[in-house]
């Protein structure tokens, strides 16, 4: 992954651009964790050649994993970066278009780049924290923390 500091003048803006074969979950949480972002959000377009989805399962407290084993079209990829017991997590969902135009959608839990992933992540001004919520099993954003 490469990346460039597009501005510094108010919230740090970059432009991330993730290589064949990169993991983009492991690679914007270890960016986070290097640039030491406590909140940030991005947005992404590209293709992978692989990706696994996922669907939040109530009754489990656990997410359905859905594979797609094949080349797709990164339609919208968004999602937030916050602390969770004092280390950046990022949280992401994304649409992906099949080749015959079906799009899917769901958390991005996994993902390998193919050939190119654009991702533009933008810092918020103030620290986002996770508490754990017990009634799902999930650490979600606490606006308050």
């Amino acid at each position: 992954m490469k990346s460039t500091l597009l501005d510094a003048t108010g919230p740090r803006t970059w432009v991330l651009i993730f290589d064949k074969g990169d993991e983009p979950v492991a690679g914007l949480t270890a960016f986070a964790k290097a640039q030491k972002l406590g909140a940030a959000h991005f947005t992404a377009i590209g293709a992978f050649s692989d990706v696994t989805l996922g669907y939040f399962d109530r009754a489990k407290r656990d997410y359905k994993k859905i594979p797609l084993h094949e080349q797709v079209e990164v339609l919208s990829l968004l999602g937030d970066v916050a602390l969770d017991k004092g280390e950046p997590k990022v949280h992401a969902h994304v649409v992906v278009g099949r080749a015959d135009g079906e799009a899917r959608g769901g958390h991005l839990l996994e993902a390998h780049v193919w050939p190119t992933l654009e991702v533009v992540l933008v810092e918020s001004p103030r620290h986002l924290r996770k508490r754990h919520d017990p009634e799902t099993g999930l650490a979600l954003i606490d606006p308050s923390a």
